[in-house]
């Protein structure tokens, strides 16, 4: 699928070029429209094809007993500690799904843009970070996650892998929920206000990326992070040495 990914870009590009046009695949081209999406739908699927994410039959009808929620009844206890595994990792992951300066302008929350800037889940929500898909919307055998935090500029090999390694680290540790499901935030003030914010710059996500005993370290390994750490880092530096357009217009004559 990261194959596909890759290629269809390249297709695009190259037919683009041929007719004099430029494909793009910035997160965030407008600042006054909603961003470009790179949502990733996951699932895990045993040998013979089982969806392990899936209830059994005979909880379609209630719901699974011992779930973490009323968001959670229609996944599988596998599938619940995969999502945990995701949360638990998402702040120490950041540039491993939005690795580019433009790719945070992306992530503004609310309704309007449908792109969430919180480690958040919940049962059919778009305004959530990860949307669980389940019965009785869906067949058992389409229960997945939604990935809804990467743009259209990720890099899908390092989106995969790293929601993969974070969600398998879930199952191996048994992670347990420990925020509600967005849907219980709204209604609770004081648990919308305890809500954990995801980075909003590529500088900070970097920080926190390569910060000692992350969970990017854990799963990524040391050599890894900080070689990738170190190609964001000097993103950051160029970021932070480039005058734009929009500083001309606003201090060329202000100033």
């Amino acid at each position: 699928m990261a194959d596909n990914a890759i290629l269809f870009k390249y297709v695009a590009k190259s037919v683009g070029m041929k007719y004099g046009i430029i494909p793009s695949f910035m997160a965030k081209p407008w600042g006054d429209l909603p961003g470009c999406s790179g949502h990733i739908h996951v699932s895990l699927r045993t040998k013979d094809g089982k969806n392990l994410f899936a209830v059994k039959n005979s909880e379609l009808k209630n719901g699974r007993e011992g779930a973490a929620n009323q968001d959670t009844k229609f996944i599988s206890k596998e599938a619940e500690e995969f999502l945990a595994g995701i949360l638990d990792g998402l702040t120490d992951v950041m540039p491993m799904l939005v690795p580019t300066i433009n790719g945070y302008k992306r992530l503004v929350g609310g309704e309007a843009f449908w792109a969430p800037n919180a480690v958040t889940y919940g049962y059919d929500s778009r305004a959530a970070s990860i949307r669980i898909i389940s019965p009785p919307s869906v067949a058992p055998s389409a229960t997945r996650f939604e990935i809804r935090i990467p743009g259209a500029d990720m890099n899908p090999y390092f989106a995969f892998s790293t929601i993969f390694l974070l969600g398998l680290r879930g199952i191996s540790q048994h992670k347990t929920l420990t925020i509600p499901p967005i849907s219980e935030m709204r209604s609770d003030p004081e648990q919308k206000k305890a809500v954990t914010k995801l980075s909003t710059s590529l500088e900070d996500a970097t920080t926190k990326m390569m910060r000692k005993g992350s969970v990017a370290r854990e799963i990524l390994g040391d050599a890894f992070v900080e070689h990738f750490g170190g190609t964001r880092e000097h993103e950051v530096k160029l970021w932070n040495q480039a005058v734009t357009n929009w500083e001309v217009e606003r201090y060329l004559e202000l100033a």
